[in-house]
C-alpha cells in the first residue's frame, strides 16, 4: 500500500510539474529531473529496484517504439550525411572522451569506463521535442535531431552491452566481437520488418472486430514481445524495435480506423510519459542512498567527476557538430547545396541550434539503473559512482541547455520556406479532388450534401473561402453544430429524458463527427 501512495503523489507531482514546465516553456523533462533530485533526499523514500534487463525492455522499447513510429525515412534518407556522423562519430567520439576522463580520474577499468561513456553519449528526444514545438524550427533541423535521437540510442546501447559483458565476462577482441555484432546488425535489420508484417496479419485475425481496447493492448505486447524475442536471439533489440516501427508506421494507416487511431496515440502519449517520469523517480531514489553513504570528502569527489563529465559531453558535442558544419558550409560554396527536395542549407546558426540539442533523458537513465546491482550475482564494478555520474549529466544538460535553448531558437530566429506546410496544401488538394472522384455517378441527398462539402473543402485548400461559409472554415461551422448538439444531449441526461447508455451511444456519434473536422 506505501509503494501504491508513493506511485499516486509521484504521478500527481509530475502531472503539476508538466502544466509549470508548459507555463514556462520549458521541456517538462528538466523539471521531471528536479523532482527526481528533491525526491532523492526525501527521509523515508521507499528503494525500488529492477531487473536489469526488465529495465531496458520497460522503458527503452515502448520509447523507442513512439519516437521510431514518426520517423519518415524519406526525409532521413536526404539528410543521411549528418545524421550518420551524429549517431556514429559524434557517438563515438563522446564515449571515448568521458571513458578517458572517467578512467584517468578514477582508476575506472577502461571496460567499465566505455560503459560510462556509453551511458551518457546519447541525447534524448523528448527534451529537445518539447522545445522544438514552442519555436518553429527549419525541417532540416528537426530531421537531423530526430533522425539522430532516434539512432544515437542504437549505436551508444551496442557499445553499452559490449562494454558491460567485457567487464563481467572477461576480455574481448575484435576478431570475436565483430562478426557476431556484424549478424546482430543485419539480423535485427531483417527481423524488425518481418516480425512487423506478421504482427500485422495476427491482428487482422485476433481482431477482426476492431475494438480500440484489444488494439491497443495488443500494440503494447507486440512492442515487449518484438524487445524480448530480439534479446532471445541474440539481435539488437534497439534496432529491430526501430526497423518494426518503421515498418508498421508505414503498412498501419491503411489498416487502422480513425476510432482505433486516435485513442491510440494518445494511450502511447500517456505511456511515455509515464515511463519518462518512472524513469527519474526511480534514478532519484538510487541517487539518495548513494550520496548518503559517501564521507564528505567523497561526495566532493562524486561531484566534481560528475561536473567534469558534464563539461566532457557538452564540449565534444559542440567541437564535432560545429567541425562538421564548417566542412559542409565550405563545400556548399565550391559546389552548391543541390538537395533532393527544397530544405534549408547548412549555416553557422543551424550549427549552434544543434550542438546545443544535447540534452540527456530516459536511454541514460535507464542505461544506468541497468547495470547489475549485484542481487543475484557481482555487482557492476564502480556502479554506485556511474548512477550518479549519469543522473547529475541527465539534470545538468536539462537544466544548462534545456532551459537556455528556447531563448537562443527566438534569438537566431531561423526559418525556411515551410516545405511540410508546402506538401500539405498540395497533398490535401489532390485528397479532395480523389475524394470527390470517388463520388462521380452517385445522385443520392447524401452523395449531393458530400459533395458540396468536398469542392468547399477543396477551394479553401486552393486558398480561397466560399460565400456559403461565414466562418470561412467548414470545419468551424461543423464544430459549431457538434457543439451545439453536445449541449443538448447533457441537458437531456440532466432532465433525466435519457438515460447513459443512450448519452453515451450519441455521445460517441458526436465525437466521429468532431473528428472529422480537421
Amino acid at each position: 500500500m506505501i509503494i501504491f501512495e508513493w506511485v499516486l503523489t509521484i504521478l500527481l507531482g509530475a502531472v503539476l510539474l508538466s502544466g509549470l514546465a508548459s507555463k514556462m516553456a520549458v521541456p517538462y523533462p528538466a523539471l521531471l529531473a528536479l523532482g527526481g533530485a528533491v525526491l532523492a533526499f526525501i527521509p523515508g523514500a521507499p528503494r525500488i529496484v529492477l531487473d536489469p534487463d526488465l529495465t531496458l525492455a520497460l522503458f527503452v522499447a515502448p520509447v523507442l517504439l513512439d519516437a521510431a513510429y514518426d520517423t519518415s525515412p524519406r526525409d532521413l534518407r536526404d539528410n543521411w550525411l549528418p545524421v550518420t556522423c551524429l549517431v556514429l562519430v559524434a557517438v563515438g567520439l563522446t564515449t571515448g572522451a568521458v571513458a578517458l576522463v572517467a578512467h584517468n580520474l578514477t582508476a575506472m577499468p577502461w571496460a567499465a569506463a566505455l560503459a560510462l561513456g556509453a551511458i551518457v553519449a546519447p541525447p534524448d528526444a523528448a527534451a529537445a521535442t518539447a522545445v522544438l514545438r514552442q519555436v518553429r524550427l527549419p525541417h532540416r533541423i528537426v530531421t537531423i535531431l530526430e533522425g539522430e535521437s532516434l539512432l544515437n540510442d542504437a549505436s551508444a546501447l551496442l557499445i553499452y552491452r559490449a562494454a558491460v559483458t567485457a567487464m563481467i565476462g572477461g576480455n574481448i577482441t575484435l576478431g570475436s566481437a565483430g562478426p557476431a555484432f556484424a549478424l546482430s546488425v543485419m539480423g535485427s535489420i531483417i527481423a524488425g520488418p518481418v516480425l512487423a508484417l506478421t504482427f500485422m496479419r495476427a491482428v487482422t485475425f485476433l481482431n477482426r472486430s476492431g475494438d480500440a481496447p484489444t488494439s491497443i493492448l495488443l500494440q503494447f505486447i507486440s512492442t515487449f514481445g518484438v524487445w524480448l524475442l530480439a534479446d532471445r536471439l541474440g539481435l539488437s533489440g534497439i534496432l529491430t524495435i526501430v526497423a518494426y516501427a518503421i515498418t508498421i508506421a508505414r503498412r498501419a494507416p491503411a489498416m487502422t480506423p480513425a476510432r482505433v487511431r486516435v485513442p491510440s496515440y494518445a494511450v502511447w502519449e500517456t505511456a511515455v510519459f509515464v515511463l519518462n517520469v518512472l524513469a527519474f523517480v526511480l534514478i532519484g531514489l538510487q541517487i539518495g542512498p548513494i550520496f548518503e553513504s559517501l564521507a564528505p570528502d567523497q561526495r566532493t569527489g562524486y561531484l566534481l567527476i560528475s561536473v567534469a563529465v558534464l563539461a566532457t559531453v557538452i564540449l565534444v558535442r559542440f567541437a564535432w557538430v560545429m567541425s562538421y558544419n564548417s566542412l559542409a558550409r565550405w563545400r556548399v560554396r565550391r559546389v552548391g547545396f543541390h538537395p533532393p527536395r527544397p530544405m534549408m542549407a547548412p549555416t553557422f546558426k543551424g550549427g549552434l541550434v544543434v550542438s546545443w540539442c544535447g540534452m540527456r533523458g530516459i536511454v541514460t537513465l535507464v542505461a544506468a539503473l541497468a547495470l547489475p546491482n549485484g542481487d543475484g550475482g557481482p555487482a557492476f564494478p564502480f556502479r554506485d559512482l556511474i548512477v550518479f555520474v549519469a543522473f547529475s549529466v541527465v539534470l545538468g544538460t536539462l537544466l544548462l541547455q534545456g532551459l537556455t535553448l528556447r531563448p537562443l531558437l527566438v534569438k537566431l530566429d531561423l526559418r525556411d520556406d515551410d516545405p511540410v506546410g508546402q506538401e500539405v496544401t498540395r497533398a490535401r488538394v489532390i485528397a479532395y479532388r480523389a475524394a470527390l472522384a470517388s463520388l462521380e455517378g452517385e445522385q443520392s441527398r447524401l452523395a449531393e450534401a458530400l459533395r458540396v462539402e468536398l469542392e468547399d473543402a477543396l477551394v479553401q485548400a486552393n486558398g480561397q473561402a466560399t460565400a456559403s461559409d461565414p466562418d470561412g472554415s467548414a470545419d468551424g461551422l461543423r464544430l459549431r453544430a457538434v457543439n451545439s448538439a453536445r449541449s443538448a444531449l447533457i441537458a437531456l441526461r440532466h432532465s433525466g429524458e435519457i438515460g447513459d447508455a443512450a448519452f453515451h451511444r450519441l455521445e460517441e456519434e458526436m465525437d466521429r463527427i468532431e473528428l472529422s473536422a480537421t
